[in-house]
């Protein structure tokens, strides 16, 4: 290590950031281990203006409050954000101060949540896999299982093991003690990552100076705030830390060539970590809701969670470990009275695999089916399990005849399901509806009944779907009211009611407000919403009904418009459109919401009407992990009298725990307040500390500075269209600021 010269005399003179401040040594060294210690003996390096002075790149004004601090002891926080002093008290490492800006910080944040905090539940132990010859196995980047680990016999052997919910199961995850795993989990909300309940480091760091000497025991640190935030984000930092490392010295469309040489085995974990190829086996994928019944993908393995009056959420199921890396889940707990009364799929690459679940949790394998190309969506209509693919390949799974069938229709750009029908909205412009009730009657010539509905005047590929069907549906079976968006930005409102029955839809309403492709639509009762390309941007309409019936007195009259951004990563997950729909959520005779999720790697999420944009609730992690994933889901009420169903908002983290949110309250607390909500997305102060996670910059080589901000390091890189968004909005901000 080398030292440099130490400064002499009792009186020193700064300058911070441009303003000179003098003090004495002994206000500088009053409390050890600090960066003033090391600068004034001579342990790290430092400049010198004109004058001599000793120049610091930091702020000025909240060095003031600092050094104020220092000669008196006392924290004048007039003015001065909190968060900003505690980021520049942990880069002069100056303990006593930040354990009391913390406990400031956490006097208005709990682990235990706020009033819409419902619950959480642990993350689960890893099943154990077929260890086979010894080796690791490895996921190709196609998703699909690699020849070599087949070979292995590392495939589906664990198929063939009894229960994978059992305890016996459970007991083996509980011993896994060669594998690397956690044997007792600390109990209680985790602010550490996947990474680190793996390999069993010690989470029980106190906030005493001591600790933070030992942070930093290493030599002083200038980016000390890295070392003294909570972890937040999950073990896929380290991939995302090497790879960029690499990346600086190879380009990263070298990169790509060379990472199959590339890895890092972890031999505590027991798994290998390539470029993109690897994934946190701990880090929540997919949510998704049925019932009283949630099923949750982690990379290689599922696992299912019940709702009892009682006993409230239990694990109740774990899938076999997953060879392959896991892209979409769908889940049916209204089967009827057989034995196997709740069925989960799963999907990676052109497989789909499907089990049979009892209440008690015992696995019955249905059987694993090929759709021959990759599943882009896979859900279940009644007892029908459907796997959909844009190329045009349909599979359909029906329970009463065990039979899976794949047919190939039109390019498939957008679908949605209504009672037993299927919509499709094709690129050839047409709209093609099936229906699955009458799925078994053509088993003779193995052909699925597809009847094309209805053509767009202008032959525009609908890349968006809505079916709303009115109450007497029931009856007739034929009141069907439809809106679909395409590719030049229209939406378009198409009806048959029973007066026009047998002439097909008529067209009833165009709206082309849009200028970019339309990516979601959705019809309700009161609301028509429709969200385009650019950057989600919302617009909508409320309809006028008669006896049901949209009417064209008054007619629609438009709503709002917003946006709801979320800015993508780079490099993000075959899962992340799945895992990450904004929305809109909720059933068409109720109040629908967006979920917004800004940045890529937060941990908060901002909930706002579908209808107007306005702001319900912001809910925030609260152990601060961040979110990978969520799911807006309404539960069934319990048997008890008075009791009415709840909806909630489901939260997958990446350290691999489940969090949940009461909606229902947020919803009924959102109408009782008179606070003004018309920008119901991020304000300027939120979205600038959420960017302050990603690296915006574009930019593949690092920014040489005197004082580089730590968060840079693991932040996850923006798409260069989102750059572009973001530099446009500053331009605007700009122009106004200019003008006023």
């Amino acid at each position: 290590m080398s030292f440099h010269q130490p400064y002499s005399g009792d009186i020193l003179h700064l300058n911070v950031g441009g303003k000179r401040f003098s003090t004495s040594r002994q206000t500088l060294n009053l409390i050890p281990d600090t960066f003033f210690t090391a600068l004034l003996s001579g342990r790290i390096s430092s400049l010198r203006d004109e004058k001599g002075a000793i120049f610091i790149d930091r702020d000025p004004n909240i060095f003031s409050v600092i050094l104020n601090y220092l000669r008196t002891r006392e924290i004048e926080l007039n003015g001065v954000d909190i968060r900003t002093l505690r980021h520049e008290a942990e880069y002069y490492n100056i303990a006593p101060l930040v354990k009391r800006l913390m406990l400031c910080e956490d006097l208005t944040q709990s682990t235990c949540g706020d009033v819409l905090f419902y619950g959480s539940l642990p993350p689960p132990y890893i099943p154990n896999q077929d260890s086979g010859n010894g080796s690791l196995p490895f996921v190709e980047n196609d998703g699909c299982a690699p020849k070599q680990a087949r070979d292995n016999g590392l495939g589906d052997n664990t198929e063939n093991s009894p229960n994978g919910g059992s305890a016996q199961n459970q007991a083996n995850a509980n011993q896994a003690v060669t594998s690397g795993y956690v044997q007792n989990r600390p109990q209680g909300h985790s602010r550490n990552s996947s990474l680190e309940l793996r390999l069993g480091l010690s989470t029980n760091y106190s906030r005493s100076s001591q600790d933070l000497r030992g942070l930093t025991s290493r030599g002083h640190s200038r980016a000390a705030s890295l070392d003294l935030r909570h972890a937040r984000n999950s073990s896929a930092d380290l991939n995302k830390l090497i790879r960029n490392d690499v990346g600086l010295v190879f380009g990263m469309s070298n990169l790509r060539n060379i990472s199959g040489s590339i890895f890092l085995c972890i031999l505590q974990g027991n798994f290998l970590l390539t470029d993109s190829s690897w994934a946190d086996p701990l880090r929540v994928q997919i949510i998704k809701a049925h019932h009283n019944w949630i099923v949750v993908a982690y990379a290689h393995f599922v696992v299912c969670y019940r709702l009892k009056d009682s006993s409230g959420w239990q694990q109740v199921f774990t899938s076999p470990y997953i060879e392959s890396c896991i892209e979409r889940i769908a889940i049916n707990a209204k089967m009827g009275s057989t034995e196997t009364s709740k069925m989960v799929a799963i999907s990676y690459g052109c497989q789909v695999r499907l089990w049979g679940i009892s209440d008690t949790g015992s696995r019955t394998n249905i059987g694993t089916f090929n759709l021959h190309v990759r599943v882009e969506y896979l859900f279940f209509i009644g007892s029908q399990l459907v796997a959909l693919s844009p190329s045009g390949k349909l599979g359909v799974w029906h329970a009463m005849t065990q039979h899976w069938q794949t047919q190939d229709v039109m390019p498939i750009a957008s679908f949605d399901t209504a009672g037993s029908i299927l919509l499709l909205g094709c690129n050839n412009g047409c709209i093609y509806y099936i229906d699955m009730q009458k799925f078994p009657l053509r088993m003779k010539d193995n052909d699925l009944l597809v009847t094309e509905l209805y053509r767009d005047p202008n032959n525009d590929t609908v890349t968006a779907i809505s079916v709303y069907l009115t109450p007497k549906t029931n009856l007739c079976g034929n009141w069907i009211e439809i809106a679909y968006g395409t590719t030049s930005g229209a939406v378009r409102v198409i009806v048959q009611h029973p007066e026009t029955v047998g002439h097909g839809p008529q067209l009833f309403q165009t709206f082309t407000v849009h200028q970019s492709k339309v990516i979601k639509v959705t019809l309700s009762e009161k609301y028509l919403v429709s969200v385009c390309s650019e950057y989600n941007h919302v617009r909508s309409w409320r309809v006028t009904r008669f006896r049901g019936m949209l009417s064209t007195q008054p007619g629609s009259t438009p709503e709002a418009s917003f946006k709801i951004v979320a800015l993508e990563a780079v490099e993000s997950t075959i899962s992340h459109s799945a895992a990450n729909d904004c929305g809109p959520f909720g059933e068409q005779d109720d109040e629908q919401v967006f979920i917004q999720k800004v940045v890529p790697d937060a941990d908060q999420l901002f909930v706002r009407l579908a209808s107007n944009g306005k702001r319900v609730c912001v809910i925030k992690a609260v152990d601060g992990s961040t979110v990978s994933a969520f799911c807006v889901h309404e539960c069934e009420g319990s048997s008890r009298m008075g009791s009415r169903p709840r909806r909630f908002i489901f939260t997958g983290h990446s350290n691999g725990s489940i969090q949940m949110w009461d909606l229902t309250t947020a919803l009924d607390l959102s109408y009782k307040t008179d606070v003004d909500k018309t920008n119901g997305g991020p304000s300027p102060e939120e979205l600038l500390r959420m960017l302050d996670q990603c690296d915006i910059s574009n930019s593949l080589c690092s920014t040489p500075c005197m004082s580089p901000s730590p968060s840079l390091a693991a932040a996850a890189r923006l798409k260069s269209s989102n750059v572009a968004f973001l530099n446009q909005l500053r331009q605007d901000s700009d122009r106004s600021s200019s003008s006023t």
